[in-house]
C-alpha cells in the first residue's frame, strides 16, 4: 500500500552518500530539506546525486532550501563548547569575544534594555535555562537553572515576551535564496516571519514555479495567521520555536487548529520538529513518538518531517522506515473509516476551486479508480489534493520545477510530461499513463481534469469521466 502524506528528510552527515540517498528515497523520502543555518559548502554535489536518483527512480523529489532568518543566538565559544554547572553565576555581555565557562557574547543591545530581573533565559532551543538575577547596559548576570548544561557556539537564544525588532529578509537570506536557485530548489521555506511581508519580499525575488513555505513559530506570526495563509503556498509548524514562545502545552491545540485552517482553504501544511527525536541515539522510537505521528496523519497534515533525525542521527534509513510505517497504518485506518475524515474545503469567492471540488463526489465512488490532473502551474493539484479524495492523484505538468514542487502534496503522484495541445491529445496522454498502471482495469473509471484552453496556468474549468477501454 502506497502512502499519501509525504515525507521530508533533512540533509546532512548521516545521508550525504548516493546510497543512503536512494536506500531513503526508496523508504519513503519524498523531499530534502537544505537547513542553510548550517554549513551547505558540500550542498550542490549532494543535490547531483539526488537528482541522478531522481532519473533513476523515475520519482520526482522535491528541494527545500529553508532559510536561518532572524534568529536570536549567542557569540562563538572557544574550542566550540563548554560545561556550566547548576547554579553557577553566568554573564551575557556585548562583547565579541569567544566565550569560555564564565561569559559568552550576546550581540544584541535591544536584549540589554529590555531583558528585566527574573527573566528566564533559554539557550538552544530550551534546552538549558538561566535566571537573570541582575543587569547593565552592556551585560546580564544570571544563575544557571538547567543541570548538565553545555553550551555550544551560535546556540538560539530566547526570552519570553521579547520580540524581534525586525521583520525583513537578511542580507544571508537574500544570499541563500540565490544559491537555492542555481541549484534547483522548489520551494523556499521561511524563518521567523511575523506577517505576509516577507512571504512578498520573497515572490519578488524567485520565479513562479518556486514555492514558499512560511514556518509558524512565534506569536506574532499566529496573530496574523490568515494573512500568512493567504499569501503562502504552504505552512510548517515549527514544534520547537514555537513551544518555547507559546509554552509547550499550547502546541497541540495550536497544531489542530492551524491544520484544519490549511486544509479548508487547500494550503499544503507541513508538522515538523522532535516526530523522532530519540531515534537520533536509539534504534526504536517511543510509543509517544509514534503517536505523534499518527495524530498528525489524523489531522489531516500533507507532510511529516524529519530534522536531525536524518541529518546527523544514527538511524536515519531507521527512522524514515519507522515513518513511512506509522502513516500507512494511520491511513489505512482513515480509509476504512472515510466519512470521519472528509475534508471540509472553502471555496467562496473561488469559481475554480468550486469546479474542480464537483470532483469530490465521484473520487468517492467504488468504481473509479484515479483523478488525472493536468496542471500547469500546480493550482489545481493543490485544490485536489486539499479534497483528500480516496483514489490515487496523478498530476502532470510540463514544468519540471512545477512537477517536483507537487510531489510534496498529499496523495499526489507527480508526472513531468509534454502538454496537451488539444482535447484528443489530452486523452492520449491520459491513455498512456493509464497502461502504464497496473492498478487501473478495463472498465474501471478515471476522473480526468483540466483547464481549456490548453497551456493557460489557473483556468481549471473542465471535468471529464472516462471508462477505461473506451
Amino acid at each position: 500500500m502506497d502512502k499519501k502524506a509525504k515525507i521530508i528528510a533533512t540533509l546532512g552527515p548521516a545521508i550525504s552518500s548516493t546510497s543512503q540517498l536512494k536506500k531513503i528515497i526508496e523508504l519513503g523520502v519524498d523531499a530534502f530539506r537544505i537547513n542553510f543555518s548550517h554549513d551547505t559548502r558540500n550542498i550542490i554535489s549532494i543535490v547531483k546525486k539526488i537528482r541522478y536518483l531522481e532519473n533513476k527512480t523515475k520519482k520526482r523529489i522535491s528541494l527545500i532550501a529553508d532559510l536561518q532568518g532572524i534568529k536570536l543566538r549567542i557569540g562563538k565559544i572557544k574550542k566550540n563548547q563548554v560545561d556550566i554547572k547548576k547554579n553557577q553565576k553566568f554573564k551575557f555581555d556585548l562583547s565579541k569575544k569567544e566565550g569560555d565557562s564564565t561569559r559568552v557574547g550576546l550581540p544584541y543591545s535591544f536584549i540589554m534594555r529590555k531583558v528585566k530581573k527574573n527573566n528566564i533565559i533559554l539557550i538552544d532551543d530550551g534546552k538549558y535555562a538561566f535566571k537573570v538575577i541582575k543587569k547593565s547596559n552592556k551585560s546580564i548576570i544570571t544563575r544557571c537553572l538547567s543541570q548538565n548544561c553545555t553550551l555550544s557556539s551560535n546556540k538560539s537564544i530566547h526570552i519570553s515576551n521579547i520580540s524581534l525588532p525586525v521583520n525583513n529578509l537578511t542580507s544571508k537570506d537574500k544570499k541563500d535564496i540565490k544559491i537555492a536557485k542555481k541549484i534547483g530548489c522548489n520551494w523556499i521555506a521561511l524563518s521567523y516571519l511575523q506577517n505576509a511581508k516577507m512571504i512578498n519580499q520573497t515572490r519578488k525575488l524567485i520565479s513562479k514555479d518556486v514555492g514558499i513555505i512560511s514556518k509558524i513559530e512565534n506569536k506574532q506570526a499566529l496573530k496574523n495567521i490568515d494573512e500568512i495563509i493567504k499569501a503562502t503556498d504552504a505552512v510548517m509548524i515549527a514544534r520547537g520555536d514555537l513551544a518555547i514562545d507559546v509554552g509547550h502545552s499550547e502546541v497541540p491545540k495550536i497544531q489542530l487548529g492551524l491544520i484544519k485552517k490549511c486544509n479548508q482553504l487547500s494550503k499544503s501544511v507541513i508538522v515538523a520538529t522532535q516526530m523522532l527525536e530519540s531515534m537520533i541515539e536509539n534504534y526504536t522510537a517511543t510509543r509517544a513518538e509514534i503517536n505523534d505521528i499518527a495524530t498528525a496523519i489524523f489531522q489531516g497534515a500533507d507532510t511529516v518531517m524529519l530534522s536531525a533525525e536524518s541529518a546527523v542521527g544514527r538511524y536515519p534509513l531507521q527512522a524514515v522506515k519507522t515513518m513511512t510505517k506509522t502513516i500507512i497504518s494511520t491511513e489505512k485506518y482513515k480509509k476504512e473509516h472515510i466519512e470521519d475524515f472528509k475534508n471540509k474545503i472553502d471555496a467562496k469567492k473561488d469559481p475554480v476551486k468550486s469546479i474542480v471540488l464537483s470532483v469530490k463526489d465521484l473520487a468517492y465512488n467504488p468504481s473509479v479508480k484515479a483523478i488525472i490532473a493536468f496542471s500547469n502551474s500546480g493550482k489545481t493539484a493543490k485544490i485536489v489534493s486539499a479534497m483528500r479524495p480516496r483514489v490515487k492523484i496523478i498530476t502532470i505538468s510540463p514544468n519540471i520545477n512545477v512537477s517536483r514542487q507537487m510531489s510534496l502534496l498529499w496523495g499526489v503522484q507527480s508526472l513531468n510530461s509534454r502538454d496537451a495541445n488539444g482535447w484528443k491529445d489530452m486523452m492520449n496522454i491520459s491513455r498512456e499513463i493509464i497502461k502504464k498502471d497496473n492498478t487501473i482495469k478495463k472498465s474501471d473509471f478515471v476522473v480526468i481534469t483540466a483547464g481549456l484552453p490548453f497551456g493557460k496556468a489557473g483556468m481549471t474549468n473542465m471535468i471529464r469521466l472516462y471508462k477505461v477501454g473506451t
